[in-house]
């Protein structure tokens, strides 16, 4: 039974057709299909119909998450894994979005709602499978790789490892204690893919989004996705630096909803054998932005 991937997430956006906009020449993400009040896109190194779900609403922030398995056989036992943890879970029917078969939405112990999948239609990378090139003719805006992960905040992290590493058969990569080594405050978490993470939670308010990320390829581009969030006066949080916890490059900025967003690339190898890394949480500040060692004010308060 495997977990393979984050596949998905539907942010709320508070004007569709600006955020549209926004994701398709600033992001630079592909916009490949619509339904009433939402719209759906792609980055061009996905196989899947669609990565990103924009949802209009009264008010920015997460409506939801989605990990893919593998096949049916593999939904049915994480269902029952779940409930068994003892989650809320409730199916959702076939077509009740563009291009995607039946799912299992699950209440997480932080509030969020995270849906498993397996049935969703295939476009293809804008590239192909057959002799391909390492990037396409035509590439718009920061034109990332893939989304590659959420960070969500909520006040029960143990509870909530413990439903990704015990239920859903995810592991840890890094995890922040308190001193006292008493109670976790940040917890990284992975499928069996070698990335440093697919979900990722620190201590704060349940049910909340911190950032939704997008891999870019290296540093430099991490350098290009500045000048280029710059160039359109997109409001930037933190410019480009390093992460200790990853090891990842990063700059961090804000959608017109005044979600956060991140342009990502590097991060280590991990596997499932490897232990997990822990940090204190006095050297937080340090994990997050290495350079400065501080952190910034707007990080743990803007999340929506």
């Amino acid at each position: 039974m495997t977990i393979m991937r984050i596949g998905r997430a539907e942010l709320r956006v508070l004007d569709l057709e600006e955020s549209i906009n926004y994701y398709t020449n600033i992001i630079g993400l592909e916009l490949v299909g619509r339904s009433e009040g939402r719209a759906y896109l792609k980055a061009w190194d996905e196989f899947d119909h669609h990565s990103l779900v924009l949802q209009e609403a009264d008010s920015p922030g997460l409506d939801h998450f989605a990990f893919k398995v593998r096949n049916e056989v593999d939904l049915e036992f994480y269902e029952r894994q779940v409930e068994q943890f003892g989650c809320t879970t409730k199916r959702i029917s076939k077509g009740t979005r563009l291009a995607e078969g039946e799912a299992i939405r699950v209440t997480l112990p932080t509030g969020h709602q995270m849906e498993l999948y397996h049935d969703i239609q295939q476009l293809g990378k804008q590239t192909g499978i057959l002799n391909p090139h390492p990037f396409p003719d035509e590439a718009r805006g920061l034109a990332p790789h893939r989304l590659d992960h959420v960070l969500l905040t909520g006040e029960d992290v143990k509870s909530v490892t413990r439903l990704f590493t015990e239920a859903l058969d995810m592991f840890q990569s890094e995890r922040i204690e308190t001193l006292d080594g008493e109670d976790m405050v940040g917890s990284f978490m992975y499928a069996q893919n070698g990335k440093p993470h697919d979900i990722a939670f620190i201590k704060g308010p349940d049910n909340k989004l911190h950032h939704a990320a997008f891999k870019v390829d290296n540093w430099y581009d991490v350098l290009k996705s500045a000048d280029l969030l710059a160039r359109y006066d997109v409001p930037i949080e933190v410019t480009p630096t390093r992460h200790a916890i990853t090891r990842a490059e990063t700059t961090y900025f804000f959608d017109p909803s005044g979600n956060r967003n991140e342009a990502y690339s590097g991060g280590y190898i991990t596997y499932p054998d490897f232990p997990t890394i822990t940090w204190t949480e006095d050297k937080i500040a340090q994990g997050i932005f290495y350079h400065r060692r501080e952190m910034v004010e707007s990080f743990m308060k803007a999340l929506t």
